[in-house]
């Protein structure tokens, strides 16, 4: 164990993550960059004496699960993770949870989508990374917190429990069936993951729809082949709905398109002009 490389490296990652970032107020006279000990540690679910002692090199070896709580909690890279192990003496193991880190590549492929609303889900369905159209589309996932990212928590606990539909999506039973069963899914595969097992609390106690979904344990998903969105400004955009696995990060492309020369493509190219000008959250 390099336990002075260890506590540089912890001082790095955390110095450069905003309060903004993890869901956290910035509040009054921030005199340092980035997230304070105190921050980390309840983010990393250990105690503020046992990460200061971290950073200042006199910690005892830490366990696989506090550096897996330390890597969600400091947002680590797959490679940054891996980092963090080796310099902990302890080789690095599968990822406790869902990456978010998305490849440049598939980031430059959302951009390459120009008539296309596209975007990136973990496997929890946070949105992770999106393009243009999306956000003209949808909404503008930038200017969300990473909570209000979740499509299944927006789901089944957002105010759309009164008969108002996400999105106005026409697929709204569709997209509880399906979003529950790959959430299924996803918790077994990452058993020791606390954001996924709270994920799946937090429906269970708060959506009768989705313990109800959740109680059938199924677990085959039938994909959505095309959608409806109801859009404040344009009005109905139909679209056909292709996603794309990327298997190595546990993560979805979605992928929606409208028939050329349709109403519908219209609309899309009148969204890809505007933006997300005049535009609220939809309803």
């Amino acid at each position: 164990m390099n336990r002075r490389e260890l506590a540089d490296f912890l001082r790095s990652r955390r110095a450069r993550i905003t309060p903004a970032e993890v869901g956290l107020p910035a509040g009054p006279r921030r005199r340092t960059p980035g997230l304070r000990r105190e921050e980390v540690a309840q983010l990393a679910f250990i105690s503020t004496e046992y990460y200061t002692r971290l950073e200042q090199a006199r910690a005892p070896h830490p366990s696989r699960e506090v550096l897996a709580q330390l890597s969600r909690a400091l947002r680590l890279s797959d490679a940054e993770r891996d980092h963090l192990h080796h310099l902990a003496g302890t080789p690095p193991g599968p990822p406790a949870g869902p990456s978010r880190e998305v490849r440049q590549s598939v980031v430059d492929l959302l951009d390459r989508l120009p008539e296309a609303a596209a975007l990136v889900m973990s496997a929890t369905y946070e949105v992770i990374a999106w393009n243009h159209l999306a956000t003209a589309l949808l909404e503008d996932f930038s200017a969300l917190s990473r909570r209000d990212r979740n499509l299944i928590r927006r789901h089944f606990l957002g105010p759309y429990r009164d008969g108002r539909r996400l999105y106005g999506a026409s697929d709204a039973e569709e997209f509880a069936r399906t979003s529950a069963q790959h959430l299924r899914a996803a918790a077994a595969r990452y058993p020791d993951d606390p954001e996924v097992t709270g994920l799946v609390e937090e429906l269970l106690s708060g959506s009768e729809e989705f313990a109800r979904l959740w109680a059938a344990h199924d677990v085959v998903a039938r994909p959505t082949l095309c959608k409806t969105f109801q859009h404040p400004l344009v009005g109905p955009v139909a679209v056909a709905c292709d996603v794309l696995d990327i298997t190595d990060r546990d993560q979805r492309v979605v992928i929606y398109t409208a028939t050329p020369g349709s109403p519908s493509a219209e609309a899309l190219r009148l969204l890809s002009v505007v933006g997300t000008q005049r535009m609220g959250v939809p309803g």
